[in-house]
């Protein structure tokens, strides 16, 4: 067998008239790639990127690991190991994940992946005091190529998690377990609970003025009627005047999508639609007005584009919406009811009217629900005013923005608890050391099975990897 040289990725000015389409199967892989003994000559200057792992027909480039270590340096994140050797596998290992994905049919909702980008957005607008063009600057990218690249780097993060779920599912510890495990580690080793908070939430979504609809709905119906007389296209009005950051520079575009990853509202119309040529009616979705024009149907998928519009509030009926809610917090404190009866009755935030308004918790990887968070863990505008507080005690209202929607509402929040970090015990802490040991038993089986999968993936690395100390074995066959 020859040895492989670098593999390299080449600007293949040629191919569009190499007639690349009748090749029968060009995996992508194969199309960044090629060796010492090509026949093809590549100047030097028309080297643009190197291929440096291949996994199965996916190729990992060098750009692919810069990008990650760029991000992982402003995150402040730090790499086991040598992150040269590090790094790469990590994102070798993702793709598995992402093709056995695939594969189960796992599917992320694209409204999840719209609000985790903007949280992106805003998190990397923190680190540089909230400068747009600082940002700009370091990540050499306008902001909407931001949330462009982000799009998918979410959905896939996303999918990875899910698949991950799906490996574990059927694991398990008991009590028994627990102490046993625990009985071996000294007491300076015990896991730290960092503080912990329970909070109670009243919101108030302010109203919007009907003059405000009828302008978005009036915009709306201009497009379809500039589509139809054929003097633009959907995509280019999407583009300049969509507001959902996710799909926008994609001129709307959603890609093939379960009718359960959408808003029911959105599903039922788009899922309807039969002609490319037709514009939809208005939908009203819980995150704004839409039209959708279809661009394809295949089997139980759909995918759509479609233009967003967000009627704005107006600080008069925001200001409206925040004097009703000081006014309920004050009869709260005279005793006049009580901030859960407040909650059931008046709050509209239907993730919490049912539980007498106790925010909960979901945890991204064992999917468990609870009522406790960490403070990085609560919407920032939430955070912000419950680190001041005592427990008990109720807030001013305040304006923040709907993590699940992205629209602005108002709120009240109580602080039922808060339990200050400390370390673990069997008895106050039961649920968090059983934690410790149920994802010590899923890293052992996600870590086996990346193993195995190695084992039947076709896999090539460049040899200067070969000293590496990699993390799974098999890599090198």
């Amino acid at each position: 067998m020859k040895t492989t040289r670098n593999l390299i990725v080449v600007l293949l000015v040629a191919l569009p008239f190499m007639g690349i389409a009748s090749i029968p199967h060009v995996s992508k892989a194969m199309l960044y790639q090629t060796s010492a003994d090509s026949a093809l000559s590549v100047p030097q200057n028309a080297v643009i990127d190197e291929v440096i792992w291949v996994v199965g027909d996916e190729a990992v480039l060098k750009s692919d690991v810069e990008a990650m270590r760029m991000q992982a340096a402003m995150e402040g994140v730090r790499w086991s190991g040598d992150p040269d050797c590090t790094i790469p596998e990590q994102i070798a290992v993702n793709k598995l994940f992402l093709h056995q994905a695939d594969i189960d049919s796992i599917e992320v909702t694209e409204a999840d992946v719209a609000q985790e980008v903007e949280q992106q957005i805003s998190y990397w607008l923190e680190m540089v005091d909230g400068s747009r063009e600082r940002l700009e600057e370091y990540k050499h990218q306008s902001i909407s190529q931001m949330r462009q690249e982000l799009r998918q780097e979410l959905r896939d993060r996303r999918k990875i998690q899910k698949m991950k779920m799906k490996l574990v599912e059927d694991i398990s510890v008991t009590p028994a377990d627990v102490r046993r495990y625990f009985s071996n580690v000294p007491q300076d080793s015990l896991p730290y609970v960092p503080t912990e908070v329970e909070v109670q939430i009243v919101t108030l979504t302010p109203r919007i003025e009907p003059e405000e609809i009828n302008r978005v709905k009036d915009e709306l119906r201009d497009y379809t009627e500039r589509v139809t007389k054929g003097e633009t296209s959907f995509q280019a009005l999407a583009r300049l005047y969509s507001e959902d950051p996710g799909t926008a520079r994609q001129g709307g575009e959603l890609g093939l999508t379960g009718r359960a990853t959408l808003d029911p509202a959105f599903a039922a119309v788009a899922f309807n639609l039969t002609d490319p040529t037709k514009i939809s009616k208005i939908v009203e979705s819980e995150f704004g007005y839409h039209i959708i024009q279809l661009v394809e149907k295949r089997g139980d998928k759909v995918n759509v584009r479609h233009i967003l519009k967000k009627p704005v509030v107006s600080e008069e009926e925001i200001e409206k919406a925040i004097g009703r809610l000081d006014s309920i917090a004050a009869d709260i404190r005279e005793g006049q009811f009580s901030f859960e009866e407040a909650a059931s009755l008046l709050s509209d935030d239907k993730d919490t009217r049912n539980n007498k308004g106790l925010m909960s918790n979901t945890n991204m990887q064992t999917g468990r629900i609870s009522s406790k968070f960490q403070m990085q863990e609560l919407p920032q505008e939430v955070a912000k005013v419950v680190d001041t507080m005592q427990v008990g005690q109720i807030s001013r209202a305040f304006q923040m923005i709907k993590q699940q929607n992205g629209k602005t509402v108002c709120a009240i929040v109580k602080l039922k608890n808060r339990v200050d970090g400390h370390k673990a015990s069997i008895t106050e802490d039961f649920q968090v050391m059983k934690d410790v040991v149920l994802n010590k038993r899923n890293e052992e089986c996600i870590h086996q099975w990346v193993v195995d999968k190695i084992k039947s993936v076709y896999t090539r690395l460049n040899d200067n990897y070969r000293d590496c100390k990699f993390e799974y074995e098999g890599w090198f066959k």
